[in-house]
Order: C-alpha cells, then structure tokens, then sequence
C-alpha cells in the first residue's frame, strides 16, 4: 500500500491534553491499519508556544522524533530541549509533556504503539 502525503487525513487536535493551542495531526498510516499494534502513526504540527500537555502512558507508549523546529520536552518532570534529529520515548507508566519553544513551526513524528508481553525463550 501507499500514502501519498496529498491524500493523508488531517485532523486538528485542540488544547491536547490540557495543552495550548490546535495542532494538525496527519495521519501517515490510518490507524485502522496499524492491525492492533499502536494507535497512532503520524506528524503533528503546532506553532510557537502551542503545547501538548502533561500526561501519562498506560497500556501503550509513545515515540517523538523532531523533524523541524525546538521542542521542550518533559519526561517524568526532566526537562530537555530537542531539536530535529532528536527523538524521546514515554514509556508505560510514565509521562510526558512537550512545547513549541522555537520561532517557527514544530513538526515532529508521533507514535503510539502498544505494550506486548515478550514470550519467553525456552
């Protein structure tokens, strides 16, 4: 299959977990076609100051990786400034937070996949 960046769903995420602002969240891979293995597969997009709030992962867990930008990201209350290239992950049971701190747009890819149990070797 292909998604051609035209054809991709976009949908605006408002205040996102308490947060400021409306994000654009594209849709990269349709989240029914993940199969179960996440919920989420996509870019976000938000402008100077906007944010997502505090939150916490349960059940699954979350991938950013910037692609344009300066972020400030918190994870369990450590703060770190990103910048494209740089990526966090927010496992189960933690939280995260993240702000546009940069002048201009803040692009970063998002994913949520679940938790899997690893089968034990025998």
């Amino acid at each position: 299959m292909f998604f051609m960046e035209n054809e991709q769903r976009h949908e605006d995420k408002v205040e996102l977990r308490g947060g400021i602002g409306t994000l654009d969240f594209r849709h990269v891979i349709p989240p029914e076609l993940l199969y179960g293995a996440g919920s989420q597969f996509g870019v976000m997009s938000f402008e100077p100051g906007y944010s997502i709030g505090v939150h916490s992962h349960t059940e699954n867990y979350e991938i950013y990786l910037i692609l344009e930008g300066t972020a400030k990201v918190t994870d369990d209350g450590e703060e770190r400034i990103l910048h494209p290239g740089d990526s966090e992950i927010c496992a189960n049971g933690h939280t995260h937070s993240i702000v546009n701190v940069g002048e201009g747009t803040l692009k970063l890819f998002a994913c949520i996949l679940n938790n899997f149990e690893r089968q034990k070797r025998e």
